[in-house]
């Protein structure tokens, strides 16, 4: 087994330069535990920042941060003040943000903070790629390195990669305001496993990928050329026995006992945030304001404990959000306050582990109400914490947490008055309920802790990585593709079965041309000219537009995906009597749909009806082919007629009809001694099935098939015809 290759925007190591000395502080938070509790068969290796930049570094400053680094599995990306500055401080943190936080009004489009973004992300490839070895694995995390996925696949393309972000995915609507959306899009589709906290907001990537990039996704799944990509939800956990047991360690029963000797009998309500607006800090201390206000009695008996861990204090924004939370706990405390009684106590410091943990366990409630947030741990580590059961957690519902911590009283944290009943209740609830409470979503952390988060991805990731490999053994590798290439040359009688549409022409996603190109028309007369050739062209089409395309080439064709045939120099004859009479019954339902979902179609055929939604808008035609499917398999249930998904289309056509009955019928026609046939979609399955042993089956795109082999695009086909040609 490789390497485990972590690379993130922050080592898990924080070093400082004093007096010419360098000073290591580990940082290890959620990802470096989880991590470390991955099996020892894992080598892992961490790239990031340091913390330090250039500027303050000699090239031996930077030699001695490499060998003690080295020492922790740890490599540094070395980046400058002015990286920094545009890099992370500007575009991560003033323009993706904000942005993914719900704050439009507070993002900022500059050009440079983009252009930056690209280096730096190109400055952690550069750093890659010096140590890559074969059989490593990459993860990447989070949002300063959206475009790092792409950038290593173009690289190193069977490289395993995988990413995770760790804040949330906004809403289509929020997304489409970047101006560097598809580059964003696309960095991130280079990874093989994406992994987002919740299936919300695995929701709004999948719909942003369908809507700005035209990728739709099967149960989860992008397929992008020769890959298919896994998005899905990992809830990071925390290091559960961690919190549970911190209240047996000497250190943090010293701080309880401070506590409690300073409060008294008083109730607590714990609040514990890093500085920052979208933790939506001021409202929580606004509600706590309205709470003593309209319930007077818990004066004097209710003390609320806010820490604000400072974060970004050279930013305009974070100090102005500091002066209004010092203001606002000022105004609160001198308004209920009373001798001896201070209703906030206000700490805006970093805390250790003990004096959280103390905190933790001496609440009687958590007030955790982020106006937005990825997951946050908080919640869980309070819940972990409550080993006698006791204590209430109050949870945003704007958390991913909340979406597995259904337990908590949960609230809308733009909602004040929600915040004060809720308080209140929190307050008054009977123990036993709040025992049971805990119980259930304790129960729950400690299963999915953080350990089983991380190997839970790693499984995943080498599950799709396998996935790949499984359909990428079924390509025409260059030994198949020559032993083909002979087998053509050394036959007498060739049967050639090519599908139009994805196959001949046109693209998978993109809508065929209007018709066959002259490269595709000179290919097939040169095919059709020599004697030992048969070429059947095999399509979904009409007979009318068949004929007026390919009708004076020397080919047979086959129209409506087998329902009619036609010989050279024959009239069109039909198959098999189909009946059409159910086609009154299912129109005004094709076309009561296309009134309702503008860009869309109906088409008829003699044996089928098409309902075509190309060009309509992706997200909008997704809701109405799932709601078209279900009505039509309902109506179709007793009647001789099958419904069909291809390619941005929902066909229904008589059962009887489909390309296995062409196939059958030039097969069994003579003896071949050399039988080739191509398709791209589902409706290309019946034709490969009905194939005989030996005969070269190919399907155009990386799916699961009934063919022999496979091609990444249709391009592969014509340049398989041309050498065929050739011969």
């Amino acid at each position: 087994m490789g390497r485990l290759i972590v690379i993130a925007n922050r080592l898990p190591f924080s070093i400082t330069k004093r007096e010419g000395e360098f000073y290591f502080r580990s940082s290890a938070g959620g990802l470096a535990v989880g991590l470390s509790s991955l099996p020892e068969s894992y080598e892992r290796l961490w790239i990031g920042w340091p913390g330090i930049t250039n500027e303050k570094l000699t090239n031996h400053d930077k030699k001695q941060i490499k060998e003690k680094l080295a020492e922790e599995n740890c490599l540094p990306v070395f980046l400058s003040e002015k990286q920094i500055e545009q890099y992370y401080l500007g575009f991560s943190n003033k323009t993706i943000w904000p942005l993914f936080h719900y704050f439009p009004t507070r993002t900022v489009w500059e050009d440079r903070f983009w252009k930056t973004y690209q280096q730096v992300n190109q400055t952690f490839l550069k750093t890659v790629t010096d140590i890559i070895e074969p059989g490593d694995c990459v993860w990447v995390h989070d949002y300063q390195l959206m475009l790092l996925p792409q950038m290593l696949r173009e690289n190193f393309p069977d490289l395993e990669i995988g990413f995770f972000l760790h804040i949330p995915w906004p809403s289509f609507e929020l997304f489409r305001l970047l101006p560097w959306r598809e580059e964003i899009l696309n960095g991130i589709l280079g990874a093989d496993l994406i992994g987002f906290h919740t299936y919300d907001y695995v929701r709004h990537f999948l719909s942003s990928v369908c809507r700005i990039m035209g990728l739709e996704h099967t149960l989860g799944q992008v397929r992008i050329g020769n890959r298919i990509i896994k998005i899905d939800a990992f809830p990071m956990g925390i290091d559960y026995e961690k919190y549970s047991q911190a209240i047996e360690n000497p250190g943090t029963k010293n701080e309880v006992d401070k506590i409690l000797q300073t409060v008294g009998k008083r109730k607590i309500i714990i609040s514990i945030d890093r500085l920052d607006y979208t933790k939506g800090i001021i409202q929580r201390l606004e509600a706590f304001d309205l709470f003593l206000s309209e319930n007077p009695e818990y004066k004097g008996k209710v003390t609320l404990i806010m820490v604000a861990v400072p974060s970004r204090t050279d930013v305009e924004d974070y100090q102005a959000l500091r002066n209004r939370l010092e203001q606002l706990v000022g105004r609160i405390n001198g308004e209920h306050g009373a001798i001896g009684y201070i209703p906030v106590w206000y700490l805006y410091r970093f805390m250790p582990f003990n004096k959280i943990a103390a905190l933790y366990n001496v609440a009687d409630v958590a007030l955790v109400t982020p106006l937005r947030d990825g997951m946050n741990l908080i919640a869980k580590e309070f819940i972990a914490s409550k080993t006698d059961g006791k204590g209430i957690l109050i949870l945003s519902e704007m958390t991913g947490a909340a979406s597995e911590l259904g337990e908590a009283l949960i609230v809308n944290s733009n909602n004040k008055g929600a915040i004060v009943q809720a308080i209140k209740n929190a307050l008054e609830m009977p123990l036993s309920e709040q025992i049971e409470r805990n119980r259930l979503m304790q129960e729950r952390i400690a299963r999915y802790d953080v350990s089983r988060w991380s190997s839970d991805f790693i499984h995943a990731l080498s599950d799709i990585k396998k996935k790949q490999r499984e359909l990428y053994v079924r390509k025409l590798s260059g030994a198949e593709r020559q032993k083909l290439i002979a087998d053509y040359g050394k036959s007498e009688k060739r049967l050639l079965l090519l599908d139009y549409d994805g196959t001949l022409v046109g693209f998978k996603g993109k809508p065929a041309q209007a018709g066959p190109d002259d490269e595709i028309i000179n290919l097939l007369e040169s095919l059709s000219s020599n004697d030992k050739n048969c070429i059947v062209i095999i399509s979904g089409r009409d007979k009318k537009t068949l004929d007026e395309w390919l009708g004076n080439l020397k080919v047979s064709l086959v129209a409506e995906h087998g329902a009619w045939i036609k010989q050279i120099n024959k009239q069109w004859q039909c198959t098999q009597p189909h009946p059409t009479r159910w086609k009154d019954n299912i129109r005004p339902i094709l076309e009561l749909y296309s009134d309702r979902t503008p860009g869309s179609s109906v088409e008829e055929k003699d044996f089928a009806l098409v309902w075509h939604y190309r060009r309509a808008d992706a997200e909008l035609a997704n809701i109405r082919g799932q709601e078209l499917r279900d009505a039509l398999l309902n109506m179709t249930e007793n009647l001789d007629v099958g419904v069909f998904e291809g390619n941005k289309i929902i066909e229904i056509k008589s059962v009887g009809v489909n390309k296995g009955l062409a196939v059958e019928f030039w097969a069994t026609n003579q003896e071949w001694d050399f039988l080739l046939a191509a398709g791209d979609d589902y409706t290309d399955e019946e034709m490969f099935r009905a194939l005989p042993d030996g005969a070269y089956s190919i399907k155009v795109g990386l799916s699961v098939s009934n063919a022999r082999f496979q091609v990444d695009t249709l391009n592969e086909i014509r340049l398989l015809l041309k050498e065929l040609a050739r011969n």
